[in-house]
């Protein structure tokens, strides 16, 4: 029995974590045994997810498997459009130059800042009173 060839990609944001898996088919998203409109309530995240497929011109070429875990919605969709176009560039690395100027490659780096002793929370201070 022949394996089909399948392209593998990591994605982060947050606190979110995606693995992505592309491989050849109709251009069906799964999203932890879910598809993404089952799994996405807004619209914008639907789109935010296939953003690389579109922008690339293969939303029809590949299925898309993404087993993703942590964070919010907005992190878990972000991450997964990270972890989307890191496997486009291993399935065909001449894609890689419109995917970099859209940003796609970029990990965003915003984190949740730590809360620092004495305050309330990460730059939250105690409430002042003169008396």
């Amino acid at each position: 029995m022949a394996k089909t060839e399948q392209f593998l990609g990591t994605g982060r944001r947050k606190k979110s974590i995606a693995r992505v898996r592309l491989m050849a088919g109709k251009g069906n998203i799964t999203v932890n045994k879910r598809d993404v409109e089952e799994f996405f309530g807004y619209e914008t995240l639907k789109m935010l997810v296939r953003s690389p497929l579109v922008l690339t011109e293969t939303v029809g070429n590949y299925d898309v498997f993404v087993s993703v875990k942590g964070g919010g919605y907005t992190g878990q969709a972000g991450a997964i459009r990270h972890g989307i176009a890191r496997a486009l560039i291993k399935a065909d690395p001449e894609l890689r130059p419109a995917l970099k100027s859209a940003g796609f490659l970029t990990r965003d780096p915003r984190m949740k800042e730590r809360k620092k002793y004495g305050l309330k929370a990460a730059r939250r201070a105690p409430q002042f009173s003169k008396r």
